[in-house]
């Protein structure tokens, strides 16, 4: 087992070096340790096939309790979640469709018509907007089209689009931390712990409700200055682009907006009616894909099937951590450095996930945190569900501090630089980094005072 054990930690060191790395594709780098979890440490090593096929975890596919949960199912969360792929695979399909209808175009034109294109205003509302939107859309997805609206309006009002896009980014990552399907973390959160859309509404969503108003101030008193140097700009309000002109076809518009609202519905509810997040996402692809059956090839297409491959050889590598027990001596050592205090283990938690996350991938650290906050849970006799929450609250915001720190990150300020705005580390984490540490702090307090003095 030692043997195993020291391969499958060499195999997760090797693979994260190589994600931070950006040298190769990270899907390639994920499934080819992935592959090697499964050959060296289950097959060579282990001699196990009961492992390989336990991390594989394909037999829960065709398992009724995949598909829809009662209190009585059980299903196992250890291995790949294909709830998780196949949700986050239904959830592409259908952001494409309401992209393609021109959705998210419209909706950031007629917030900018409706409070006056005053840059100030803008920029308020666009932060909350940001935010609104990543609870229930991936953030890459809220940060690639309102990045690129944000340069249009910028070039069209004459001011500086740097503190918008910066503000953008932390409100997206904040407001993904509130629901389930806000961030891929929880949504692997989520799945492999059984917490439905309520839950996390209820307990992360209430914190980051708190923290948006703090971040809106603090954005506005760092760039207060910059924002009103603008408001006086000369502009002919005229020629500004109208909302209806970003609607490409009104029938599909209609459609997009009726199966974004059954998708929103269907995941308020689904610990009432039993709908599992996998089932929900496969009901919406399909809708999507049906009521588009002229443009079904471009929307497929579309779907970024290198993060859904990423995810299957990420969660093979730490399945190899969970069946060598490695994770679980980690949650031991974590354990006896908190000394059995609640308080300093959430502290740790929290800290250690929003550090981490501000350099690495939150994607693959929350996947290897959340079989570790599963054994504390059982050794130490604490509340799994507090744990769960610190962890999500810290992995989400944690990566908003650099621009590296998560997904939104890159493409936010990538789509920045191709139209001639730089945003170099300085100016990044000079805005960023300190609103990170201020929502950290604030979110451990909050978790201390509802949760462990309360």
């Amino acid at each position: 087992m030692l043997a195993a054990q020291v391969f499958a930690v060499v195999i997760f060191v090797v693979m994260f070096v190589l994600i931070v790395t950006d040298k190769i594709e990270r899907q390639w780098v994920t499934l080819a340790c992935g592959a090697a979890t499964l050959v060296i440490v289950f097959g060579i090593l282990m001699h196990s096939g009961t492992a390989m096929w336990e991390t594989l975890n394909v037999r829960t596919i065709f398992t009724p309790g995949f598909w829809y949960s009662s209190e009585n199912a059980e299903s196992s969360s250890a291995g790949v979640n294909w709830a998780t792929i196949l949700f986050i695979g239904g959830m592409m399909i259908m952001v494409e469709g309401m992209a393609r209808a021109g959705f998210f175009r419209w909706l950031c034109m007629l917030l900018a018509k409706l409070v006056n294109y005053k840059p100030i205003r803008l920029f308020i509302t666009f932060m909350i907007m940001a935010a609104v939107l990543a609870m229930f859309i991936d953030s890459i997805t809220v940060i690639l089209f309102l990045a690129a609206v944000t340069v249009e309006l910028a070039r069209l009002l004459k001011f500086n689009p740097i503190p918008m896009i910066l503000s953008e980014i932390f409100c997206a990552n904040l407001g993904g931390s509130a629901t389930m399907c806000g961030d891929p973390p929880n949504i692997i959160i989520g799945t492999t712990l059984h917490y439905s859309f309520m839950d996390f509404l209820k307990n992360t969503g209430a914190i980051a409700g708190i923290c948006l108003i703090v971040v809106v101030i603090y954005f506005y008193l760092v760039f207060r200055k910059e924002m009103k140097a603008n408001e006086s700009a000369d502009v002919d309000l005229s020629t500004m682009p109208s909302p209806g002109s970003a609607i490409t076809s009104k029938r599909d518009f209609a459609i997009s907006a009726i199966i974004f609202g059954a998708a929103v519905t269907m995941l308020v509810t689904h610990a009432r009616t039993g709908l599992t997040v996998a089932l929900i996402g496969c009901v919406i692809a399909a809708a999507t894909l049906i009521t588009s059956a002229k443009h079904v090839g471009e929307i497929i297409k579309k779907v970024d099937y290198k993060t859904l491959l990423f995810f299957v050889g990420l969660f093979l590598v730490v399945g190899g951590l969970e069946q060598t027990h490695i994770l679980e001596l980690i949650a031991n050592f974590i354990g006896k450095v908190s000394g059995g205090n609640f308080m300093v283990m959430i502290a740790i938690i929290i800290w250690v996930s929003a550090i981490a996350s501000a350099f690495v991938d939150n994607i693959p650290f929350a996947a290897t945190m959340i079989p570790v906050v599963q054994s504390l849970a059982e050794t130490m006799g604490v509340p799994l569900s507090t744990l769960a929450w610190a962890l999500a609250l810290g992995t989400d915001i944690g990566g908003s501090a650099t621009p590296i720190g998560a997904s939104a990150n890159v493409v936010g300020t990538s789509v920045a630089a191709k139209n001639g705005y730089v945003i170099g580390w300085g100016k990044y984490c000079k805005a960023s980094a300190p609103a990170m540490i201020i929502v950290i702090f604030i979110c451990m307090l909050m978790i201390f005072l509802r949760y462990v003095i309360l």
